[in-house]
Protein backbone atom coordinates (compact mmCIF):
# COMPACT_ATOMS: atom_id res chain seq x y z
CA UNK A 1 0.00 0.00 0.00
CA UNK A 2 1.91 3.14 -0.94
CA UNK A 3 2.66 5.76 2.04
CA UNK A 4 0.25 8.35 2.44
CA UNK A 5 0.69 12.24 1.44
CA UNK A 6 0.60 13.98 4.32
CA UNK A 7 -0.06 17.73 3.63
CA UNK A 8 -1.14 20.24 5.82
CA UNK A 9 -4.64 22.13 4.65
CA UNK A 10 -3.05 25.85 3.48
CA UNK A 11 -0.57 24.04 1.55
CA UNK A 12 -2.61 21.30 0.07
CA UNK A 13 -5.08 23.63 -1.02
CA UNK A 14 -2.43 26.52 -2.25
CA UNK A 15 -1.26 23.24 -4.48
CA UNK A 16 -4.29 22.38 -5.81
CA UNK A 17 -5.73 26.23 -6.98
CA UNK A 18 -1.82 26.23 -8.65
CA UNK A 19 -2.17 22.91 -10.70
CA UNK A 20 -6.12 23.49 -11.71
CA UNK A 21 -5.30 27.76 -12.56
CA UNK A 22 -2.39 26.70 -14.86
CA UNK A 23 -4.19 23.88 -16.31
CA UNK A 24 -6.99 26.14 -17.54
CA UNK A 25 -4.93 28.79 -18.31
CA UNK A 26 -2.68 26.58 -20.75
CA UNK A 27 -5.79 24.90 -22.21
CA UNK A 28 -7.33 28.56 -23.49
CA UNK A 29 -4.19 29.57 -24.97
CA UNK A 30 -3.88 26.02 -26.64
CA UNK A 31 -7.44 26.92 -27.95
CA UNK A 32 -6.37 30.32 -28.87
CA UNK A 33 -3.40 30.31 -30.00
CA UNK A 34 -2.16 31.36 -33.60
CA UNK A 35 1.63 32.48 -34.75
CA UNK A 36 0.99 36.19 -34.95
CA UNK A 37 -0.98 36.33 -32.06
CA UNK A 38 0.09 37.34 -27.96
CA UNK A 39 -2.66 35.95 -25.85
CA UNK A 40 -3.42 37.11 -22.38
CA UNK A 41 -5.83 36.07 -19.72
CA UNK A 42 -6.92 39.41 -17.64
CA UNK A 43 -9.32 36.89 -15.69
CA UNK A 44 -6.68 34.78 -14.38
CA UNK A 45 -3.64 36.72 -14.68
CA UNK A 46 -2.68 40.58 -13.78
CA UNK A 47 -2.72 43.00 -17.79
CA UNK A 48 -2.31 45.99 -16.46
CA UNK A 49 -4.49 47.27 -18.86
CA UNK A 50 -6.96 44.68 -18.73
CA UNK A 51 -7.32 43.24 -15.00
CA UNK A 52 -8.42 46.25 -12.91
CA UNK A 53 -12.41 44.91 -13.62
CA UNK A 54 -11.05 41.72 -12.19
CA UNK A 55 -9.42 42.76 -8.81
CA UNK A 56 -8.98 38.78 -7.86
CA UNK A 57 -6.12 38.70 -9.97
CA UNK A 58 -4.02 40.60 -7.65
CA UNK A 59 -4.04 37.46 -5.56
CA UNK A 60 -4.94 34.80 -7.88
CA UNK A 61 -2.13 35.24 -10.90
CA UNK A 62 0.65 34.18 -8.33
CA UNK A 63 -1.26 30.47 -8.63
CA UNK A 64 -0.97 30.80 -12.68
CA UNK A 65 2.16 29.24 -14.56
CA UNK A 66 2.72 29.48 -17.63
CA UNK A 67 4.78 27.00 -18.99
CA UNK A 68 5.82 23.79 -17.37
CA UNK A 69 9.32 24.45 -16.20
CA UNK A 70 8.14 26.97 -13.86
CA UNK A 71 5.19 24.75 -12.81
CA UNK A 72 7.29 22.60 -11.43
CA UNK A 73 9.58 24.86 -9.84
CA UNK A 74 6.38 26.16 -8.28
CA UNK A 75 5.39 23.04 -7.25
CA UNK A 76 8.10 21.60 -5.46
CA UNK A 77 8.71 24.75 -3.55
CA UNK A 78 5.15 25.33 -2.35
CA UNK A 79 5.03 20.90 -1.41
CA UNK A 80 8.54 21.67 0.38
CA UNK A 81 8.35 25.00 2.12
CA UNK A 82 4.66 25.20 2.65
CA UNK A 83 4.88 22.40 4.56
CA UNK A 84 7.74 22.98 6.50
CA UNK A 85 6.75 26.29 7.13
CA UNK A 86 2.51 25.30 7.83
CA UNK A 87 4.00 23.07 10.65
CA UNK A 88 6.99 25.88 11.91
CA UNK A 89 4.32 28.76 12.13
CA UNK A 90 0.44 27.52 11.68
CA UNK A 91 -1.96 27.29 8.92
CA UNK A 92 -2.98 30.55 9.90
CA UNK A 93 -0.01 32.32 9.72
CA UNK A 94 0.80 30.74 6.57
CA UNK A 95 -2.04 32.06 4.84
CA UNK A 96 -1.47 35.55 5.83
CA UNK A 97 2.19 35.12 4.83
CA UNK A 98 0.90 34.10 1.14
CA UNK A 99 -1.66 36.68 1.00
CA UNK A 100 1.22 39.11 1.95
CA UNK A 101 4.23 38.43 0.04
CA UNK A 102 1.63 37.81 -3.05
CA UNK A 103 -0.26 40.68 -2.88
CA UNK A 104 2.01 43.61 -1.89
CA UNK A 105 4.30 42.53 -4.53
CA UNK A 106 2.07 42.40 -7.53
CA UNK A 107 0.24 45.89 -6.64
CA UNK A 108 4.05 47.15 -6.31
CA UNK A 109 5.43 45.69 -9.88
CA UNK A 110 1.92 46.67 -11.45
CA UNK A 111 3.03 50.25 -10.41
CA UNK A 112 6.29 50.21 -12.20
CA UNK A 113 4.22 48.68 -15.48
CA UNK A 114 2.44 51.48 -15.48
CA UNK A 115 5.38 53.89 -14.45
CA UNK A 116 7.08 52.69 -17.03
CA UNK A 117 4.53 52.60 -19.74
CA UNK A 118 3.97 56.83 -18.45
CA UNK A 119 8.03 57.27 -19.44
CA UNK A 120 7.83 55.33 -22.41
CA UNK A 121 4.70 55.49 -23.89
CA UNK A 122 4.99 51.52 -24.87
CA UNK A 123 1.74 49.57 -24.57
CA UNK A 124 3.61 46.68 -24.24
CA UNK A 125 4.46 47.51 -20.59
CA UNK A 126 1.34 47.52 -19.53
CA UNK A 127 -0.21 44.37 -21.66
CA UNK A 128 2.83 42.28 -19.40
CA UNK A 129 0.91 39.72 -17.76
CA UNK A 130 2.07 39.38 -14.11
CA UNK A 131 1.81 35.62 -12.93
CA UNK A 132 3.76 32.95 -11.12
CA UNK A 133 5.15 32.10 -8.08
CA UNK A 134 8.30 33.82 -8.02
CA UNK A 135 7.36 36.38 -4.89
CA UNK A 136 6.47 33.49 -2.93
CA UNK A 137 9.30 31.84 -4.15
CA UNK A 138 12.11 34.17 -2.66
CA UNK A 139 9.49 35.29 0.61
CA UNK A 140 9.94 31.36 1.37
CA UNK A 141 13.63 31.70 0.99
CA UNK A 142 13.50 34.87 3.24
CA UNK A 143 11.74 32.52 5.84
CA UNK A 144 13.85 29.73 6.01
CA UNK A 145 16.99 32.31 6.71
CA UNK A 146 15.25 33.48 9.49
CA UNK A 147 14.56 29.82 10.96
CA UNK A 148 18.19 27.95 9.97
CA UNK A 149 20.53 31.38 9.51
CA UNK A 150 23.82 29.64 10.36
CA UNK A 151 23.02 26.20 7.90
CA UNK A 152 25.08 25.67 5.34
CA UNK A 153 24.03 23.85 1.95
CA UNK A 154 26.45 21.29 0.28
CA UNK A 155 26.18 20.75 -3.35
CA UNK A 156 27.95 18.50 -5.87
CA UNK A 157 29.97 17.00 -2.76
CA UNK A 158 31.13 19.58 -1.36
CA UNK A 159 32.18 21.66 -4.47
CA UNK A 160 29.59 24.12 -4.25
CA UNK A 161 28.16 25.17 -0.63
CA UNK A 162 26.17 28.49 0.30
CA UNK A 163 24.62 29.76 3.84
CA UNK A 164 21.07 30.01 3.36
CA UNK A 165 20.77 33.61 3.86
CA UNK A 166 22.90 34.06 0.38
CA UNK A 167 19.89 32.22 -1.83
CA UNK A 168 17.43 35.30 -1.27
CA UNK A 169 20.07 37.62 -3.77
CA UNK A 170 21.25 34.50 -5.78
CA UNK A 171 17.19 33.83 -7.03
CA UNK A 172 16.90 37.44 -7.83
CA UNK A 173 19.96 36.91 -9.88
CA UNK A 174 18.67 33.67 -11.57
CA UNK A 175 15.66 35.34 -11.81
CA UNK A 176 16.98 38.45 -14.06
CA UNK A 177 18.97 36.26 -16.25
CA UNK A 178 15.98 33.79 -17.17
CA UNK A 179 13.63 37.14 -17.18
CA UNK A 180 15.73 37.67 -20.73
CA UNK A 181 14.61 34.32 -22.35
CA UNK A 182 11.11 33.29 -23.10
CA UNK A 183 10.52 31.17 -19.60
CA UNK A 184 9.84 34.57 -17.58
CA UNK A 185 8.43 37.53 -18.29
CA UNK A 186 9.99 41.16 -17.92
CA UNK A 187 7.95 41.56 -14.58
CA UNK A 188 9.55 38.30 -13.15
CA UNK A 189 12.13 40.95 -11.65
CA UNK A 190 10.41 43.10 -9.88
CA UNK A 191 8.24 39.86 -8.50
CA UNK A 192 11.16 39.03 -7.18
CA UNK A 193 12.76 42.19 -6.02
CA UNK A 194 9.92 42.92 -4.07
CA UNK A 195 8.42 39.67 -2.64
CA UNK A 196 12.27 39.96 -1.04
CA UNK A 197 11.72 42.95 0.75
CA UNK A 198 8.03 42.57 1.25
CA UNK A 199 8.94 39.30 3.60
CA UNK A 200 11.95 40.45 5.53
CA UNK A 201 10.15 43.42 5.93
CA UNK A 202 7.17 41.65 7.66
CA UNK A 203 9.32 38.79 9.61
CA UNK A 204 11.73 41.50 10.47
CA UNK A 205 8.97 43.87 12.42
CA UNK A 206 5.32 42.65 11.61
CA UNK A 207 4.95 38.92 12.48
CA UNK A 208 3.64 37.86 16.09
CA UNK A 209 6.04 35.50 17.79
CA UNK A 210 5.06 32.71 20.23
CA UNK A 211 4.44 33.51 23.78
CA UNK A 212 6.22 31.98 25.89
CA UNK A 213 4.32 30.05 28.17
CA UNK A 214 6.26 29.75 31.35
CA UNK A 215 6.86 33.51 31.57
CA UNK A 216 4.24 36.36 32.51
CA UNK A 217 5.17 38.22 28.70
CA UNK A 218 2.56 39.72 26.83
CA UNK A 219 1.63 37.63 24.14
CA UNK A 220 1.80 40.30 21.74
CA UNK A 221 5.71 40.46 20.89
CA UNK A 222 6.30 41.01 17.03
CA UNK A 223 9.11 40.97 14.69
CA UNK A 224 12.54 39.33 14.83
CA UNK A 225 15.39 41.40 16.09
CA UNK A 226 18.16 38.77 16.18
CA UNK A 227 21.26 39.85 14.41
CA UNK A 228 21.61 37.03 12.00
CA UNK A 229 18.11 38.45 10.30
CA UNK A 230 19.35 41.81 9.99
CA UNK A 231 19.20 43.46 6.38
CA UNK A 232 22.85 43.42 5.54
CA UNK A 233 23.08 39.37 6.45
CA UNK A 234 22.13 38.70 2.92
CA UNK A 235 24.77 40.55 0.91
CA UNK A 236 28.42 39.63 0.84
CA UNK A 237 30.67 40.38 3.69
CA UNK A 238 32.50 43.36 1.54
CA UNK A 239 29.15 45.10 1.26
CA UNK A 240 27.77 44.78 4.43
CA UNK A 241 29.13 47.26 6.18
CA UNK A 242 27.46 49.74 3.25
CA UNK A 243 24.18 47.89 3.36
CA UNK A 244 24.06 48.25 6.63
CA UNK A 245 24.89 52.01 7.27
CA UNK A 246 21.97 52.43 4.23
CA UNK A 247 19.52 50.23 5.59
CA UNK A 248 19.98 52.28 9.76
CA UNK A 249 19.64 55.32 7.95
CA UNK A 250 16.25 53.60 6.35
CA UNK A 251 15.05 52.41 9.04
CA UNK A 252 15.90 55.52 11.12
CA UNK A 253 13.39 57.94 8.27
CA UNK A 254 10.51 55.01 8.87
CA UNK A 255 10.95 55.03 12.68
CA UNK A 256 10.15 58.81 12.26
CA UNK A 257 7.61 58.64 10.54
CA UNK A 258 6.06 56.10 12.56
CA UNK A 259 6.09 53.26 10.25
CA UNK A 260 7.94 51.05 11.63
CA UNK A 261 8.67 50.87 15.57
CA UNK A 262 12.37 50.25 17.18
CA UNK A 263 13.13 47.50 18.94
CA UNK A 264 13.54 47.78 22.59
CA UNK A 265 16.77 49.38 23.98
CA UNK A 266 17.78 50.39 20.34
CA UNK A 267 18.92 53.47 21.35
CA UNK A 268 21.66 51.78 23.36
CA UNK A 269 22.46 49.20 20.36
CA UNK A 270 23.11 52.33 18.47
CA UNK A 271 25.57 53.79 20.73
CA UNK A 272 27.56 50.68 19.94
CA UNK A 273 27.83 49.52 23.62
CA UNK A 274 28.23 45.99 23.11
CA UNK A 275 29.29 45.00 26.09
CA UNK A 276 25.92 45.43 27.85
CA UNK A 277 24.43 44.07 24.69
CA UNK A 278 26.48 40.67 24.85
CA UNK A 279 24.98 39.81 28.25
CA UNK A 280 22.52 41.52 30.01
CA UNK A 281 19.10 41.31 30.00
CA UNK A 282 16.75 43.57 28.56
CA UNK A 283 19.22 44.59 26.14
CA UNK A 284 18.34 44.55 21.81
CA UNK A 285 20.90 41.34 21.74
CA UNK A 286 19.57 39.73 24.75
CA UNK A 287 15.42 40.49 23.55
CA UNK A 288 16.74 38.83 20.13
CA UNK A 289 18.34 35.95 21.52
CA UNK A 290 15.16 35.25 23.66
CA UNK A 291 12.49 35.66 21.02
CA UNK A 292 14.70 33.00 18.64
CA UNK A 293 14.65 30.56 22.15
CA UNK A 294 10.81 31.26 22.31
CA UNK A 295 9.95 30.51 18.46
CA UNK A 296 12.56 27.20 18.39
CA UNK A 297 10.67 25.70 22.09
CA UNK A 298 7.09 26.25 20.23
CA UNK A 299 8.38 24.68 17.40
CA UNK A 300 9.25 21.36 19.63
CA UNK A 301 6.14 21.56 21.01
CA UNK A 302 4.26 21.92 17.73
CA UNK A 303 6.59 18.70 16.30
CA UNK A 304 5.81 16.63 19.61
CA UNK A 305 2.05 17.30 19.36
CA UNK A 306 1.80 16.29 15.74
CA UNK A 307 4.07 12.77 16.13
CA UNK A 308 1.31 12.11 19.14
CA UNK A 309 -1.47 12.40 17.38
CA UNK A 310 0.19 10.83 14.00
CA UNK A 311 -1.51 6.66 13.84
CA UNK A 312 0.58 4.11 15.02
CA UNK A 313 1.97 1.63 11.87
CA UNK A 314 -0.34 -1.41 11.38
CA UNK A 315 1.49 -4.56 13.23
CA UNK A 316 2.54 -7.33 10.81
CA UNK A 317 0.94 -10.61 11.18
CA UNK A 318 3.61 -13.93 12.09
CA UNK A 319 6.28 -14.32 14.70
CA UNK A 320 8.00 -11.19 16.60
CA UNK A 321 10.92 -9.21 15.01
CA UNK A 322 12.83 -7.34 16.27
CA UNK A 323 12.98 -3.42 15.99
CA UNK A 324 15.43 -0.90 15.76
CA UNK A 325 14.34 2.09 17.69
CA UNK A 326 12.78 5.26 15.23
CA UNK A 327 14.26 8.66 14.96
CA UNK A 328 11.25 10.98 16.97
CA UNK A 329 9.75 13.92 14.70
CA UNK A 330 11.81 16.45 15.53
CA UNK A 331 15.11 14.88 14.27
CA UNK A 332 13.18 13.85 10.98
CA UNK A 333 11.97 17.44 11.01
CA UNK A 334 15.41 18.49 11.20
CA UNK A 335 16.68 16.29 8.22
CA UNK A 336 14.02 16.72 6.16
CA UNK A 337 15.40 20.01 4.36
CA UNK A 338 19.05 18.20 3.32
CA UNK A 339 16.52 16.04 1.17
CA UNK A 340 15.72 18.74 -0.97
CA UNK A 341 18.34 21.07 -0.89
CA UNK A 342 21.06 18.92 -0.87
CA UNK A 343 23.72 18.03 2.14
CA UNK A 344 23.26 20.42 4.50
CA UNK A 345 25.74 21.60 8.18
CA UNK A 346 25.31 23.75 11.07
CA UNK A 347 27.43 26.15 11.53
CA UNK A 348 27.33 28.69 14.43
CA UNK A 349 28.58 32.01 13.81
CA UNK A 350 30.69 33.21 16.37
CA UNK A 351 30.01 36.84 17.94
CA UNK A 352 32.80 39.24 16.88
CA UNK A 353 30.30 41.77 18.64
CA UNK A 354 29.24 43.84 15.86
CA UNK A 355 25.69 44.83 15.92
CA UNK A 356 22.92 46.59 13.29
CA UNK A 357 18.98 48.19 14.21
CA UNK A 358 17.44 46.47 10.81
Amino acid sequence: MPPRLNIPPVTRATLIALLSQSVLSAAIRYRQWTEDSRIVIPYLTLVPQLSLVYPWTFLSSALVESNVFTLAISGLTLYHGGRYLERAWSSADLAKFLALVTLVPNFLTFLVMVLFFTLTRDESWTLTAISGGISIQVAFLVAFSQLIPAHTVTLFRGIVSFKVPRFPLLYIGMVTVLSLTPLLSRAALWQASFGFLTSWTYLRFYKKVFPDLDSSQPASLRGDASETFAFAEFFPGPAKPLVAAVSDQIFGVLVAMRVCTPFPHAEVSARGDRAMQRGTPGTARAEAERRRAIALKALDQRLSAAASRAPAPPQPSGPPIQTQPQPSAHTAMASQPGSVLGETKFEPEHDDGSSSKV
